[in-house]
């Protein structure tokens, strides 16, 4: 349909039953619609595939797809949208949260107006008992315009349901790492940016509700620490071959990951934790020196290791 923006929406979905309706809604009622959205189920639980089905035919003219999977991760469940997209742009939204009206409109003028690459933008965080905040960081945070890599590679600012990326650079750096349990999506962002320059923006909008899940994957500390280690630990060799400075950075990444990790144990007053992370970070910083000039940054294709997959028809069992 000419009405229809060259956009697919990727959607993972694990046991989000209670939420799934609500997301796609969402995508339905943009001011500028894609041309489709790709929700891949990863081995639900509940009934999230149903609720996804009842919504076929109700998404006011936008094709609505659907994949399933065994249970793999949103990195894989991400890569299956991503290979069978149609679309020249992705964006991306995640089964519980949900897009103002003109998201997609404003991401794609943004974008198509200034010839980025991808772009982001702020959003408004939505606690369990609803209550909405505004925050309006993640704009702030990148303090290079010039530099979006150096500034992602300190720290991670980039809110996957904000993004609308090209879907070929995406494919040309390979897809997500399916490989890490946490922070697929800001290793993936890096590898995009480290090949996109100044063409990334994110802008000041709030066109996101996204849903605070204090017991969610972000919970897990130790886990997203061995993940941001080892997105480190590519992405320094990376960072080598890009002008600039190379050491100063990759040892203040690691510092950062360490406090984060400190806080986050301090704040649940689980001070054993807040021991081991201080206790290690030495160790670690070690590590990187030692690391750093065998790192070369190599990347595999994820997107190449995928099987075929059949799409769920709205009539299947």
């Amino acid at each position: 349909m000419a009405d229809l923006a060259d956009v697919s929406v990727v959607m993972p979905a694990f046991n989000a039953a209670a939420t799934v309706e609500r997301a796609l809604a969402s995508i339905a009622a943009q001011t500028l619609r894609p041309r489709e959205v790709i929700v891949v189920d990863d081995g639900s639980t509940d009934d999230t595939v149903a609720r996804v089905r009842s919504m076929m035919g109700h998404m006011n003219g936008i094709r609505l797809r659907l994949f399933t999977q065994r249970n793999a991760g949103a990195g894989a469940a991400r890569n299956r949208a991503v290979a069978e997209a149609a679309g020249g742009w992705l964006a991306f939204l995640d089964s519980d949260d949900e897009w103002l009206p003109a998201k997609l409109e404003r991401s794609l003028r943004v974008s198509q107006d200034g010839g980025l690459i991808m772009s982001s933008h702020n959003l408004f965080n939505v606690a369990p008992d609803g209550t909405e905040t505004l925050n309006d960081s993640r704009a702030r945070w990148l303090r290079d315009p010039s530099d979006p890599y150096r500034t992602l590679f300190l720290r991670g600012f980039i809110s996957s349901s904000t993004v609308l990326v090209r879907r070929d650079a995406v494919v040309a750096v390979g897809g997500f790492d399916d490989t890490l349990r946490s922070a697929q999506d800001y290793e993936l962002w890096l590898a995009v940016l480290a090949g996109a320059g100044r063409r990334f923006e994110t802008f000041a909008d709030p066109l996101l509700r996204y849903t605070l899940a204090p017991e969610g994957i972000t919970s897990r500390i130790d886990r997203k620490v061995a993940c941001s280690l080892a997105i480190l630990h590519r992405h320094m060799g990376i960072l080598k071959r890009l002008p600039g400075p190379v050491l100063v950075p990759v040892l203040l990444r690691a510092l950062i990951i360490h406090y984060e990790a400190v806080q986050g144990y301090r704040v649940r007053g689980e001070w054993a934790g807040v021991v081991r992370q201080l206790a290690l970070c030495p160790l670690r910083l070690a590590e990187m020196l030692i690391r750093l000039p065998f790192a070369d940054g190599d990347r595999p294709d994820f997107l190449a290791r995928l099987k075929p997959a059949e799409e769920v028809s709205p009539c299947a069992a």
